[in-house]
């Protein structure tokens, strides 16, 4: 579960939005001065205060600022645009009158300085999951030099000595007071992180030759090589460097976790060599939903495990200790694995045509385990505790898998505390009508489903899901459904006692049908997910869904009106409801989480041209927000392709000059934000437009990356060379494979040149590029080829096996090569499993979908493509009577190409659409023509159709 989307889910119910929407008017009142229609205690007194002749203000993000400024508006002169900055940390009951004391130092002295202006926006700041490079700053002051950075932390020291506020882990501590200072950028500057690979614009400061490099903001304190620390702050270093773990009588190991409340470590006790689990509280940082910071949280798991001591159902208590600040409770180390470890390990559904024996095998595990949990909760249910947010990566299956524990009980209550739910996983968080025990029957109910079929963070879109979510579950499993259906009334609310209803054990969780849908799984075909791929019905007799996703073009017209239903042409920041990363890309314009990619989804299904958003992206690029990312799929080298395939060709190519006058040379070899999907841009431009230049720019793209491809395969040990990565070898795209951030990427400009060009040296190094990712392939037990992570092994379009077989493809209609051919087999396996956790495009069930649909792969049975269609529809939930789907994490819809709804309407497009609708795909991936005979062994061609300008 990817933390960071949580507090995007605050500010609407449907989609991911930016927490500040929460607060109407706060935009307006921001830019006043004054509150403009906002109740008045949104905004702190300060953020409410007419700024004096000759300042300005301003809203960025979190942020409102007040600088000083000429007659025109325009900054004044003399401000340095990097330097030492200084960080005020607050908390909530002082931040108003911190506010108010920065304000009366700054203005009468010219400085400028910004602040964090409501209540809400610091607590999301400093909540649990929030970003630990940004948690505790509450404002900020841009001193002119040193000398004025040591008198505003002398003089506002003194001002604010004694309050409180959060550790500001990426700077440095002024004394024992919330002033805290960095090194770091005053104005707004980006440049290319090719440390991280890609093509990713970051914020930036100049080093002493002028250029910009990375303006690190991670957690630890840092100062750039070419800066000396003031002698002033050495004292401060000192004592910063002087707490250390080196007197405890606990040598930490490994840091299991991190939250912007602390860590979770294993250690070993010194004294007696047993292991141990260390977990660390921040104080006034982590905060939950009732305000409780990590400490506070730590003391009430404290007390939750001291009075279910003895129980055998969660760790014992060893100490208790204070160091730094920090609070620390150590535990006994709980031997086994979590519950959630256990679904790639186990689950039946990971495999193209799973055994039905292993079906019926994993029904019973599952059940025995849900029982195990169920006596669990109720044994601590007997001692009076509520445990307020089981799930399955809180309880731990014993290493025989004949017992389990709870885990993680910093949320837990007495029953006679009555306290709200203030942290749970959003897949089994409750409704705010259940309070007590009814909270944790709640949890146990969304698990009865989550084990079958682990989608139930839906639940927090639509409650009803659970009814479509049991169908599912009962078509591919022999379960009893009363199971399901006791699960259902639970989730529903239709039965639920009180508070003083604990949790019994017994409740038919054993039962297994003697039928069931098993044999749905075994027999294969489109029918294996048919009572759950859109056709379900619950209460009523209505269908959940308007249409199912196979019911082509009925449910391209139902998705069209969904994202048209969902689209704002009145906002700036973003036109169609999408991905989280649509925030920080430069204001939604782009191919994967922007406006860009959902227009071009639209256009080439058939499902109509968007007039109004073609005009909102025409408005939003005259010019690009400053900050865009430059690459195709995050930026605006994307936004050219879709301008000039919608016939907006001056345009496009006005937005393309942008993106040449950058230092594009330095962008990361990928095709997602890097010289890869620039180049197959700028070729697909020069083709279209004529050019000249820009056909150079493309070559010059693609040398750029044939000398990096060349360097990798022969910098290594061993050597190499054309056709194989050398064992040992530097990886063109360090540690990433497959399409969008692999050496894929290059591979399929590579291969796109050589069909313009007909140069066998193209081909060659598209070979050598391809090998490189399958290197990072592996077969897993149902002989299906992933790429393989480390830590997990990945199948989808984006960053898994699908992606390479998309380019594998293209590249064997060329030429024969019996790896490659091979290495397709074992991909067209991943791409028919019968359980993807999500249905989106690049990283989940419509990726499957596309590649299925496009392949030339043989002998590929139609009834593969057939089953992964109609299980688009498990994931389905209706936005305003229309189909839609949800995004990354599953928690709010999505509407963009990338995670959401245009993404599955091009996938369904690829694969249903009818040859006079014309030709859909990925761009620069259209469809394959099938062959007709045995590819040629070197030289020839077999013609593919280029309906994109490919």
């Amino acid at each position: 579960m990817d933390k960071r989307y949580e507090v995007f889910c605050l500010a609407d119910r449907y989609f991911y939005e930016t927490p500040d929407r929460l607060s109407a008017g706060r935009r307006a009142g921001a830019n006043s001065g004054a509150n403009s229609g906002a109740s008045s205690d949104a905004f702190f007194e300060a953020a409410q205060r007419a700024v004096p002749e000759g300042w300005k203000t301003f809203v960025s993000g979190d942020w409102l600022h007040v600088n000083p400024v000429l007659p025109d508006g325009t900054p004044r002169p003399g401000r340095p645009a990097q330097g030492w900055k200084v960080h005020v940390s607050a908390c909530l009951d002082n931040a108003e009158k911190a506010a108010a004391k920065v304000w009366d130092y700054c203005v009468p002295r010219e400085i400028p300085f910004k602040f964090v202006p409501t209540a809400h926006a610091l607590h999301l700041r400093n909540s649990k999951y929030a970003g630990r490079g940004s948690s505790g700053k509450f404002a900020t002051v841009y001193p002119a030099d040193e000398a004025e950075l040591h008198t505003v932390l002398k003089e506002l020291g003194e001002l604010l000595e004694g309050e409180p506020g959060p550790y500001i882990l990426t700077d440095l501590r002024w004394q024992d007071g919330p002033l805290y200072v960095r090194y770091g950028g005053f104005a707004q500057r980006y440049c290319v992180d090719e440390a991280a690979g890609g093509g990713t614009l970051v914020p930036a400061i100049e080093d002493p030759s002028g250029k910009l490099v990375p303006d690190r903001r991670d957690p630890a304190f840092h100062v750039p090589a070419w800066v000396t620390l003031p002698d002033f702050l050495a004292p401060q270093l000192a004592a910063r460097n002087a707490t250390t773990v080196a007197d405890l009588p606990y040598r930490i190991e490994k840091a299991l976790h991190f939250s912007n409340g602390g860590g979770v470590y294993v250690g070993t006790d010194t004294r007696s060599g047993e292991k141990v689990v260390l977990k660390e509280a921040r104080p006034y940082a982590g905060l939950a939903s009732d305000g409780a910071d990590a400490v506070t949280r730590l003391e009430r798991e404290k007390a939750a495990l001291e009075r279910l001591s003895g129980l055998g159902v969660a760790p014992e208590v060893r100490d208790w200790f204070t160091l730094g600040d920090h609070r620390f409770l150590v535990m006994d180390h709980v031997a086994g694995r979590t519950l959630n470890s256990f679904f790639a390990r186990r689950h039946p559904l990971l495999a193209a045509e799973p055994d039905p024996a292993a079906v019926a095998d994993y029904t019973r595990w599952a059940l025995r385990i849900h029982g195990a949990v169920e006596e669990a909760v109720a044994a601590v249910h007997g001692r009076g505790v509520v445990f307020n947010d089981l799930h399955m990566f809180n309880i731990m299956v014993s290493p025989d898998e004949s017992s389990v524990m709870l885990l993680d009980f910093e949320a837990a209550a007495h029953i006679s505390e009555g306290r709200r739910q203030a942290i749970a996983h959003p897949g089994f968080v409750a409704p705010p009508d259940r309070r007590g025990f009814e909270v944790d029957r709640y949890a146990l109910a969304c698990l009865r489903l989550a084990l079958f079929v682990p989608m139930t963070t839906l639940l927090v879109v639509d409650r009803g899901k659970a009814a479509h979510l049991a169908e599912v579950a009962a078509a591919l499993f022999p379960l009893d459904r009363a199971f399901l259906d006791e699960a259902v009334e639970v989730i529903a609310g239709a039965e639920h006692g009180g508070e003083g209803s604990p949790v019994r054990v017994g409740g038919g969780a054993g039962a297994v049908a003697s039928g069931g849908g098993a044999g749905a799984v075994a027999n294969g075909g489109p029918g294996a997910a048919a009572s759950g791929g859109g056709r379900v019905v619950r209460g009523g007799g209505a269908s959940y869904v308007p249409v199912g996703p196979a019911d082509w073009p009925r449910s391209r017209d139902s998705m069209a009106r969904a994202i048209r239903a969902s689209a704002t042409p009145e906002r700036d920041d973003r036109l169609f409801p999408g991905d989280i990363g649509q925030f920080a890309d430069g204001g939604g314009l782009g191919v994967a989480h922007g406006a860009a990619g959902v227009l071009h989804a639209l256009d080439l299904t058939g499902a109509g041209r968007y007039e109004a958003g073609e005009e909102w992206l025409l408005k939003h690029t005259a010019p690009p927000p400053r900050g865009t990312p430059l690459g195709f799929y995050d930026g605006l080298a994307g936004v050219a392709y879709v301008l000039e395939r919608l016939g907006h060709t001056d345009r496009a190519v006005e937005v393309i000059a942008r993106v040449l006058d950058e230092k594009w040379q330095r962008l990361g070899p990928d095709l997602h934000g890097g010289l890869a999907g620039l180049g197959l841009t700028l070729d697909h431009l020069a083709r279209a437009t004529g050019e000249a230049g820009l056909r150079e720019r493309a070559d010059e793209a693609a040398r750029l990356l044939a000398d990096a491809l060349d360097g990798a395969v022969g910098g290594g040990p061993g050597g190499g060379g054309p056709g194989g990565d050398a064992a040992g070898g530097r990886r063109l795209t360090g540690d990433r494979a497959g399409l969008l951030h692999g050496a894929t990427g290059p591979a399929l400009l590579f291969l796109r040149l050589y069909e313009h060009s007909g140069d066998p040296a193209l081909l060659d190094l598209a070979a050598t590029a391809l090998r490189q990712d399958l290197d990072r392939c592996v077969p897993d037990r149902h002989g299906a080829l992933l790429v393989d992570e480390g830590f997990r092994t990945m199948p989808y379009l984006g960053a898994g096996s699908v992606g390479i077989g998309m380019v594998l493809d293209g590249w064997l209609a060329h030429r024969a090569d019996e790896d490659f051919e091979a290495a397709r087999a074992g991909i067209v396996a991943a791409a028919s499993l019968r359980y993807y956790a999500q249905p989106g495009l690049f990283n989940g069930r419509a990726g499957m979908v596309l590649h299925l649909g496009r392949t030339t792969t043989p002998r590929l049975a139609p009834e593969r493509l057939a089953a992964q269609i109609e299980a688009l529809g498990w994931y389905a939930v209706p936005y305003q009577g229309h189909l839609a789907f949800p995004g990354e994490q599953m928690m709010r819809l999505s509407m963009d190409l990338a995670t959401g709804t245009a993404g599955c309407l091009l996938a369904l497009g690829a694969a249903c659409g009818q040859p006079h609708d014309g030709p859909v795909g990925l761009p620069f991936l259209p469809p394959l023509r099938r062959p007709q005979g045995p590819a040629p062994t070197h030289g020839g061609r077999i013609k593919e159709t280029h309906p994109q300008g490919n």
